[in-house]
């Protein structure tokens, strides 16, 4: 089974209300469809959404990165060697994780469904049971809270919320409100998106342990190469602290791992450059004990869905946050994952059960 094509299409989706985080403030999720078709017909997809903020991809470098380096690179070869590919893969160009991620799912694709069976069961079928968080986006408190009623309310056990976009003081107060409003109905866990210095981050943490917040875990308090800092907050805190921006790369988890400098990893394929990497970073700690998450950017239910099919397939993985295609105000694909409420089902059909990619948002 030989790679035959390789083309790339846009999508861009609007947003049922801005995603709102330290970071950035999306609308509209823009994203570059990758399509794979080989000898045999098989026919493989995946995604590449521009996250400059924090991969530095961007739609020129997507696109650059496939279809100049991956296609001439690629094209010819048997998928049936996929080691060999993804070594080309890694070798053909330096960074642009989130191209790599989006050939890399359309290569397992590919390889799913010669083997016929899902790709979650080819990865290592550890579960068939998802249930995704919700994110609440930073807004003032009143805003957060109405947020967190309406998504509690529709059956969503844990909210991720954003903070980081202001002080330190107003975090404490965007979390207040979202408890007082919801009671004990479901879990919290914060995602800074590295915004807060060390001190500032323990202060902080240890202000809302002390007010009883019961907040699950944070993400990311601290910049992605403050690996001391993320130690520091780790170590004088009793909540969870979970990397995130810093672990790209297994490299990253090792340096992470063996400084215990979090808790938690949160694996994103867009980070690691595809499941490739991201299997070896989820064994690797497993290794050390530690339990990873695997989250996504605003991706559509493409990239989603590859996500879904390598966090199922994996023990030590056990917080999901899979929500972006409920954020959109359509969908790009037939087939793929299906939501029922926060329970995901990954589906029966070989691959990533992806039977056609809608033109309706192709652009």
């Amino acid at each position: 089974m030989h790679i035959q094509q390789i083309e790339t299409f846009h999508a861009a989706i609007p947003l049922n209300s801005p995603f709102k985080t330290a970071l950035r403030t999306v609308t509209v999720a823009e994203t570059v469809v990758v399509k794979i078709t080989c000898d045999n017909g098989i026919i493989g997809w995946g995604e590449a959404p521009p996250t400059h903020v924090i991969t530095g991809d961007s739609i020129a470098s997507i696109d650059f990165a496939v279809n100049d380096i991956f296609k001439p690179l690629l094209t010819g070869e048997s998928i049936l060697h996929y080691e060999k590919v993804f070594e080309k893969i890694d070798a053909g160009i330096i960074g642009n994780t989130s191209a790599k991620a989006a050939v890399d799912m359309a290569i397992y694709d590919c390889i799913a469904q010669q083997a016929s069976m899902p790709l979650a069961q080819f990865l290592g079928g550890y579960t068939d049971h998802i249930e995704t968080d919700y994110t609440v986006s930073v807004n003032s408190p009143d805003e957060m809270a109405d947020d967190a009623q309406q998504y509690t309310s529709a059956g969503f056990s844990v909210l991720k919320v954003k903070v980081g976009k202001d002080s330190i003081d107003n975090d404490v107060r965007r979390i207040q409100a979202i408890r007082k409003r919801i009671g004990s109905r479901a879990k919290i866990r914060l995602d800074a998106n590295q915004a807060w210095q060390a001190k500032e981050a323990v202060r902080a943490i240890s202000t809302m342990e002390e007010l009883g917040l019961d907040i699950e875990l944070i993400e990311q308090p601290v910049h992605r190469v403050d690996f001391e800092g993320l130690k520091y907050v780790t170590d004088n805190t009793a909540t969870p602290i979970m990397a995130d921006e810093s672990v790209f790369s297994t490299g990253d988890a090792k340096q992470v791992l063996e400084m215990r400098a979090a808790d938690l990893i949160n694996i994103k394929l867009m980070k690691a450059g595809g499941i490739h990497h991201a299997l070896k970073i989820a064994k690797l700690a497993a290794v050390y004990g530690v339990t990873c998450m695997v989250g996504s950017m605003i991706e559509t239910k493409i990239g989603i869905t590859a996500a879904a099919h390598f966090a199922a397939s994996q023990p030590n993985i056990r917080y999901f946050d899979f929500d972006a295609p409920l954020m959109l105000a359509g969908n790009l694909i037939e087939g793929g994952i299906t939501y029922n409420g926060n329970k995901i089902s990954l589906g029966t059909g070989a691959g990533l059960g992806i039977e056609n990619v809608t033109p309706e948002f192709l652009k």
